[in-house]
């Protein structure tokens, strides 16, 4: 989550605006100053504030200034999605495609033959705007560009920074400082504390190191409700919150299908009335793959889809098929029992972990609770960033699963974490957050069988 640094943050009155007036000039603040003399910008965005429609403009403005850049993503997916959005929009840009030798092109790319898929940078020197991953682009011992646009920045490794800095002159860094930090799969103690700690985030260290960069903050979420907007902004985002980009009777999710009267189908009418539902289980110890939890969350998804949701916004009506409904859990396994479990009902509902839901966007989703069924409250568990990413992935509706007593379980383990010297105060904490969904969730209760 968000390290807690002093930061230069570019004054927004944006409050007696409406919502696309305020975003609006918080974009052309950034554009501005992508021409100001600044080696760096920094853009915090909020779940659903444009971040991608913000990087394919800022990208678009610089080839209309002349600039060559380069784009880094940090997957696969994200750089095929930035492809298909800068050449869908903007035809006349020569796009270049950076891979890895055993890339095989993915039929987005595919739909747009102007764009050249190459290995080496050298074979992509006439083209405007190269993107590709940090990890490829890492790989490079050659070649620079004056512009560079980094694409979930907050996800990125400090390292990962380091080794292709030598590549651009100047950045623009756009990221969601409340999502998912950086991970790895070997112990990072040894590095606690130092200016250079890997683990931290792009942009923490590069605002500890240029302290004077201008930081600007996108307002409004188009994506969450405005039933949804405010609790996911008081939880995960306390000093840099922001509102919805709709209001109250803007969006309308409604059944085709008339409930029979379970339990299943009073916390989706729940969920369909005020955007949320806690279907609580009751308070037990269990293994990670809870049967009855699994059971439940894979029950609610298939209910949903049978009722044949209709979703109503200012997108206009449509129905929620499959396709638009997802089931978020924490661990891979739970990934794999719930989808088990959902059986043939349940073809092309999206089941995945917090990790690879990041960025994604659904009309309804289903969440197993991080800490349900627990006996203690691990670090893993509690960072904040897994529970905001499974929180924030909806337009419409979110109902969480979880077992009783999660409360009590965080009242019973307060951080035992050890404190390093140096390393910054991250913010919100894992215990606030959690208490305070919890909190607002315990409005929207259906008892589980």
């Amino acid at each position: 989550m968000t390290e807690h640094a002093t930061r230069h943050l570019a004054p927004v009155q944006a409050d007696e605006l409406n919502p696309s007036e305020a975003a609006a000039r918080v974009v052309d603040d950034v554009l501005a100053d992508l021409g100001g003399g600044h080696r760096g910008v920094v853009v915090d965005s909020p779940p659903g504030a444009g971040k991608s429609t913000l990087v394919v403009r800022a990208a678009a403005h610089l080839a209309a200034a002349g600039e060559r850049l380069m784009i880094v993503a940090q997957t696969n997916e994200q750089v095929d999605d930035l492809i298909e959005r800068i050449a869908g929009r903007h035809p006349g840009i020569t796009l270049g495609r950076l891979s890895a030798s055993g890339y095989v092109p993915s039929e987005r790319v595919l739909a747009y033959p102007a764009v050249r898929v190459a290995q080496k940078a050298g074979d992509l020197a006439e083209h405007t705007v190269v993107i590709a991953t940090a990890a490829k682009w890492a790989t490079l011992s050659e070649g620079s560009w004056p512009w560079a646009i980094v694409d979930e920045a907050y996800q990125m490794r400090s390292d990962m920074l380091l080794r292709i800095a030598g590549r651009f002159e100047r950045a623009l860094f756009v990221g969601d400082p409340g999502q998912l930090d950086p991970f790895s799969t070997v112990e990072v103690e040894r590095w606690a504390g130092l200016t250079w700690d890997p683990m931290r985030s792009a942009v923490s260290v590069l605002l500890a190191h240029n302290p004077g960069l201008p930081v600007h903050r996108l307002p409004v979420s188009w994506r969450l409700p405005a039933s949804a907007a405010p609790v996911v902004s008081e939880a995960f985002y306390p000093f840099t919150g922001f509102r919805a980009g709709t209001g109250p009777g803007d969006r309308r999710l409604e059944y085709g299908a008339r409930g029979m009267g379970t339990t299943y189908d009073r916390a989706l009418e729940e969920a369909a009335a005020t955007g949320w539902a806690l279907y609580e289980l009751p308070a037990r110890h269990t293994l990670r793959t809870d049967a009855e939890a699994v059971r439940a969350t894979a029950a609610l998804a298939v209910r949903l889809l049978q009722r044949g949701p209709v979703a109503h916004s200012e997108l206009g009506s449509r129905p929620v098929d499959a396709a638009r409904i997802a089931i978020g859990a924490a661990h891979r396994d739970q990934v794999t029992a719930i989808r088990a479990a959902l059986g043939p009902h349940g073809d092309g509902i999206t089941v995945d972990t917090a990790n690879r839901l990041q960025g994604r966007e659904y009309d309804a989703t289903v969440v197993l609770h991080p800490l349900s069924g627990r006996r203690d409250a691990t670090a893993f568990h509690l960072e904040s960033g897994r529970l905001c990413v499974l929180a924030s992935r909806h337009r419409h509706a979110c109902v969480v699963v979880a077992r009783a007593g999660i409360p009590e379980l965080l009242d019973a383990h307060p951080s035992a974490e050890p404190v390093h010297l140096g390393v910054p105060v991250k913010f919100p904490d894992g215990w606030e957050a959690n208490q305070s969904v919890l909190a607002h969730l315990a409005g929207h209760r259906v008892p589980g069988d």
